[in-house]
């Protein structure tokens, strides 16, 4: 390892100082690292051009959102993210700021865990054409524009009818995502290692509609329908662009995969216990 970048929100009060002292220890190590600050509130910021091309690794300073803003880029050149959690949930940064130290010493003796986490890819076709590209970690939303509103929605898995859908909005997440707005929507926990897709609606006009679960081979096709209100697809929360009338709006998984390093199975489940509270016994 010789070159690292650290990634860290402005808005998180310690970022600062803990991209110092990280930066100092890889100085000793011999490692050469730059770091690169921005504001996590500013949608402008997901447009900015880093290039993370001459990098071995990648540290995110800041919650699951800066885990996310890293590996979208990080995926497709298969470069591996160390995670320390600034933030509140910590689903992605799993790594506590606290004990930094010896797990990425563990990284950099090649002794660490390294969790690849599938990405979704979202593609917009109108008019034949393809207007828009993203891919995400987390998940894919169509929704209605301005929100509460309900959009009218078309949607088939591998060229089957699924049926319309007059909803708020529907998800399609990643297992990785599925713990993230696809879960605060009524969707399943889904293993985050797993090849797979989760369909889930948002407040849908219908008693019936449900979650589902897709695997990992075939692709999701969701169609604007005439509606009351303008649409948005969002890539991660974090990369918006407006619909049409007709659109089609392809997804499936990437041909790549993000890389988190000391992202453990038992961490996993244990946010799931802290985080979400699970108890599994009878007070649940």
């Amino acid at each position: 390892m010789k070159r690292c970048l650290i990634v860290a929100n402005s808005l998180k009060p310690e970022a600062q100082s803990k991209a110092a002292e990280i930066s100092e220890y890889l100085s000793g190590k011999s490692i050469e690292c730059d770091s690169f600050f921005y504001n996590g509130r500013d949608p402008s910021c997901h447009d900015m051009k880093v290039d993370f091309s001459q990098c071995d690794f990648v540290i995110t300073l800041g919650g699951d959102g800066t885990v996310l803003y890293a590996c979208r880029s990080c995926a497709p050149l298969n470069i591996p993210v160390f995670p320390v959690n600034l933030g509140e949930f910590g689903f992605l940064a799993s790594v506590d700021p606290e004990n930094w130290k010896g797990e990425l010493e563990s990284f950099l003796n090649e002794s660490a865990f390294l969790s690849d986490r599938v990405l979704v890819d979202c593609e917009v076709v109108r008019g034949g054409k393809t207007v828009f590209t993203c891919s995400s970690m987390n998940d894919c939303v169509i929704s209605s524009t301005p929100h509460a509103r309900l959009v009218n929605l078309s949607v088939a898995y591998n060229h089957a009818l699924l049926g319309p859908f007059k909803t708020n909005g529907l998800i399609v997440s990643t297992p990785t995502g599925s713990t993230a707005y696809s879960a605060a929507a009524g969707g399943p926990i889904v293993e985050p290692t797993l090849r797979a897709l989760v369909l889930t609606p948002v407040n849908s006009f219908s008693l019936s509609a449900r979650p589902l679960v897709f695997g990992g081979q075939g692709e999701i096709a969701i169609t604007v329908l005439e509606s009351r209100c303008d649409s948005i697809v969002s890539c991660d929360g974090q990369v918006d662009y407006p619909l049409e009338k007709g659109d089609v709006i392809i997804m499936r998984l990437s041909n790549y995969s993000a890389r988190l390093i000391c992202s453990t199975q038992e961490k996993f489940y244990s946010a799931l216990q802290s985080k979400l509270n699970w108890a599994g016994g009878p007070r649940a």
